[in-house]
């Protein structure tokens, strides 16, 4: 007779271990554990008054039948073998099904309506939510029950339907006790009515999912296939929505600012120090910490839950080395295999070291940038990059160390402003949602009004002593021109890898060292991450867009590079030019 799990326990332990170090795991993750132990006693002590309750019935119920279900793919498929979680996944989905309402209306039914699962490749997350969606399917006590596996290609929905297909038809005892059956491109329950079957792109309204499943999340342009099944759940008691996905390079994207939204809910920002405790969703990450060093063991651990289970530690570190031996590799090791958002695959700068350059005195609004008293007066270049009038038009601000006071270790300051036409934001989802920051400066119509940018720089200049406004000549004669007539020290700038070469790599050395500084806005963070800038035969190197990709904007980056090279020429100018500037020159031979 098969051993009886107590799963419940191993929840329980996989938690307290965490939390005492024994298991290697990230931040997101320990607050995460310690969230999960504090609510328990929570629920114990404060009874009625704490509004949820774990109960250990629920909680067992989806680990017991997803491990009578046996594998669909690889040698344990091949030996027949059935599924065995991982006290990981019990753990999560103990907490996804064992949390329910004390009271009122929805007594007994689950807290959780979302689990959002970012962890690493071949982790085992497609098995356990084809398990899942079973689950969901067959046991979960919802008449009629409705079930997708969505993603943006047909080819990634079945990464999670095609498991479940299988572990069916392997199953023929499932099949007769559910009364199941396995059509080509569905599973369902003619007693009922359910259903288990794919989604692409948005299916549009009609469907009322009691559990939808979007694989990839990463891979989303925006939400709404999303929140479409979201809506669709209206009718529904207790659905469940199944977000699960590695990192990615879509800085942009729904899931990159879904996992910003979550961190800071986790981490009690704006929540009087704790995670709220109406929120819906169970956010769950596996990756390495800030401040790990991402070619250790330690790194390698925390990422990847499932280290020598389903992904071998051997593996991971021959990609590990493949990534420290080949830095173009570097980006998909990271993005794969440490589940770090990085950037474009070949990215010039390190998105993980500019994000380490946001200070907190600084606002991410720029508007309220240029309100701080301690920055008024103080030196500054503005650098332009007005290549398109459809789409961002960007202003950069480069605030310079201050004057005879600076140090060596004085940091720059930088905040940008980002225009863009308000039919452009209408049609471009992460442009509404940084709209709706307060973070883009829309002017009306179809183009960029540059009357706007005027008045902005000439505002500028009223505040901060403003000593160049470079900007490429063919993008802004006209502007330039009235900009000179308003007093403001223009300079033409034009864009060759003789002038942005040194620029480039300078603001790298900077970022690096943190002398930089910015508000950690993310329109800039997502810029910064699209640069590409591989070096030619002479190590010069030019910003580009990845190729093939003209959606990926660099207008503020390019312009500030430009704001450097200004003041880079400046301290060039510093130093004797010519042997006619050296007093010691002679024309007679020694």
């Amino acid at each position: 007779m098969a051993e009886v799990r107590d799963y419940p326990a191993i929840a329980l332990k996989y938690a307290t271990d965490v939390c005492a170090g024994k298991i290697p795991a990230g931040l997101q993750i320990r607050l995460q554990c310690r969230r999960f132990l504090d609510e328990l006693k929570l629920s114990k002590v404060r009874g009625s008054k704490f509004p949820y309750v774990f109960d250990e019935a629920l909680a067992a119920r989806p680990c017991r039948f997803i491990e009578k279900l046996p594998h669909s793919k690889g040698k344990w498929a091949s030996k027949k073998e059935r599924l065995v979680l991982q006290p990981w996944q019990i753990w999560i989905i103990c907490l996804t099904f064992g949390w329910v309402h004390r009271a009122g209306e929805r007594k007994g039914l689950r807290r959780f309506r979302r689990l959002f699962l970012v962890v690493p490749r071949k982790n085992g997350k497609s098995a356990i939510a084809a398990g899942l969606g079973l689950y969901m399917l067959c046991a979960d006590g919802e008449f009629g029950a409705e079930v997708y596996s969505g993603a943006t290609n047909e080819k990634q929905a079945w990464e999670v339907f095609k498991p479940a297909r299988l572990m069916v038809e392997r199953t023929p005892a499932l099949k007769k006790h559910f009364g199941l059956e396995v059509p080509a491109r569905a599973i369902v329950r003619i007693a009922d009515g359910s259903k288990f079957e794919t989604i692409i792109g948005d299916p549009g309204d009609g469907q009322s999912p009691s559990c939808s499943i979007h694989d990839e999340y990463h891979e989303h342009g925006d939400d709404g296939q999303v929140d479409t099944m979201m809506t669709g759940m209206g009718a529904r008691d207790q659905p469940l929505q199944l977000l699960i996905t590695t990192a990615g390079d879509n800085l942009a994207g729904p899931c990159y600012a879904l996992i910003q939204e979550e961190r800071k809910k986790l981490a009690g920002i704006g929540h009087n120090g704790g995670p709220p405790l109406d929120d819906e969703t169970l956010f769950i990450e596996y990756t390495m910490d800030e401040d790990d060093d991402w070619k250790s063991d330690l790194a390698l651990r925390k990422a990847n839950p499932n280290a020598d289970v389903s992904v071998s530690l051997d593996f991971l570190r021959a990609r590990q080395r493949d990534a420290i031996a080949t830095p173009r590799k570097a980006g998909v090791f990271k993005t794969k295999h440490l589940n770090l958002w990085v950037s474009a695959k070949a990215a010039y700068f390190d998105v993980e070291a500019w994000r380490k350059c946001a200070d907190p005195e600084i606002p991410q609004n720029p508007r309220d940038a240029l309100k701080l008293a301690w920055l008024r007066g103080r030196r500054a270049i503005i650098g332009l990059d007005l290549a398109s009038k459809v789409d961002i038009a960007a202003v950069e601000v480069l605030v310079l160390p201050n004057g005879e006071k600076a140090t060596v270790d004085d940091p720059y300051i930088r905040f940008g402003f980002y225009f863009l036409p308000e039919d452009t934001v209408a049609e471009v989802p992460h442009y509404q949602s940084w709209d709706s920051l307060g973070l883009l400066e829309v002017t009306p119509g179809n183009i960029v009004d540059y009357d706007e940018i005027e008045a902005l720089i000439v505002e500028i200049s009223e505040i901060l002593q403003v000593e160049a406004v470079p900007y490429d000549p063919f993008q802004a004669t006209q502007l330039s021109t009235r900009l000179a007539k308003a007093g403001v020290p223009v300079v033409e700038y034009r864009p060759t890898v003789l002038n942005f070469s040194e620029p480039m790599k300078e603001l790298d050395a900077l970022t690096r060292s943190r002398r930089i500084i910015h508000g950690g806005d993310p329109v800039m963070e997502w810029e910064i991450s699209n640069v590409v800038g591989a070096p030619d035969k002479k190590d010069n190197v030019y910003p580009n867009k990845p190729e093939g990709q003209p959606h990926l904007k660099i207008d503020n980056p390019v312009a500030l590079m430009s704001a450097i090279g200004v003041h880079m020429g400046e301290e060039k100018e510093e130093v004797p030019a010519s042997p006619w500037d050296d007093p010691n020159y002679s024309m007679v031979p020694s």
